[in-house]
């Protein structure tokens, strides 16, 4: 396994970060638990989660498969780099959702309970609140900080221009900030390259990217189209819509002698601002396939091939549509 620090923070994290949103849903509680007994055992240390995941209102069902993983004891905890979100709806009752003092308050002494620890590592906002006033956020924010509920702060689903409201809102307050953005970015969607990854590198933040396969069109979507969420309504509406870049793609990887999932988080990796994209496995053989990707260093001729196929906004703003 290969680390790198989080940021710009001293803290070792694993370059693949596991996504814990189908325990539960799509994983039984027991293949969960393998699951982050073989990560942990090939050196993957940090894990993501968030407070609705599980998807049923209030229940936090992930957060407790992985609090009842934590009990079992044998240092589970103590090895893992826990980071988990706030901002989603836990209640039918106003303040049960969003980012108010009071909510981030709240979500937090539950998520702690339902995941059996004292802290949490990494506090994300799973979104932006246009509602909530930064003052308000850090003071709850810095709050959890003293209190030792939360050792850093994240952002996750922000612009650029938010990322950097932020993070100077927290400087005026002698605060750390922001040291995260967990954004959408893959080989097929690329937006955030316009203002995010800038924002991110002139921060100081790591991004961790999310869906880093684009919801299933850079694993192999057509030679396994028969398999999981590679049926769904959504996965074959974007398959049709990028169907030769997809064709175009699988072959440039079967040339390279490399499975298509490989070379997504490859191309991921080689970003100098990306720290970990979450990987979501549902089994534990999709779990150890994407520890492949660690060993693939794409050449520069590479580099550019994958450009050609998968073309970005252009580089970074203005430049991309300016001059």
């Amino acid at each position: 396994m290969e680390y790198t620090q989080l940021g710009r923070t001293g803290l070792s994290v694993s370059r693949l970060c596991l996504g814990t949103m189908n325990f539960g849903p799509q994983t039984s509680e027991a293949d969960s638990f393998a699951i982050m007994d073989q990560a942990l055992e090939s050196g993957i240390n940090f894990f993501d989660t968030a407070d609705v995941y599980g998807w049923k209102m209030g229940e936090g069902i992930t957060e407790n498969i992985l609090g009842r993983w934590f009990a079992q004891g044998g240092g589970r905890r103590e090895k893992v780099v826990l980071a988990t979100k706030v901002f989603g709806r836990m209640g039918d009752w106003q303040n049960q959702s969003r980012l108010s003092a009071l909510h981030i308050r709240q979500a937090c002494e539950e998520s702690l309970k339902r995941m059996q620890t004292d802290h949490i590592d990494l506090y994300q906002m799973h979104h932006i609140d246009r509602n909530s006033p930064w003052e308000e956020i850090w003071q709850a924010m810095q709050t959890l900080v003293q209190q030792g509920k939360v050792v850093y702060v994240g952002s996750s689903n922000f612009a650029g221009w938010q990322i950097v409201k932020a993070n100077e809102a927290a400087r005026s307050r002698n605060f750390m900030g922001l040291v995260s953005e967990q954004s959408l970015y893959n080989l097929a969607d690329r937006m955030v390259e316009l203002e995010v990854v800038p924002a991110c590198r002139d921060y100081g933040l790591g991004l961790i990217p999310w869906s880093p396969l684009g919801g299933s069109i850079l694993g192999g979507i057509l030679e396994k189209a028969s398999e999981g969420r590679r049926t769904s309504e959504n996965s074959q509406k974007k398959l049709e819509a990028h169907r030769s870049k997809v064709e175009a793609y699988e072959a440039f990887c079967k040339a390279l002698g490399e499975k298509p999932a490989d070379v997504a988080l490859a191309w991921l990796l080689h970003n100098p601002v990306v720290t970990a994209p979450i990987i979501g496995p549902r089994t534990l053989q999709q779990l150890t396939g994407s520890l492949r990707a660690l060993e693939i260093k794409l050449r520069e001729e590479s580099l550019k091939k994958l450009d050609a196929i998968w073309p970005g906004p252009g580089g970074e703003a203005p430049e991309a549509y300016a001059w």
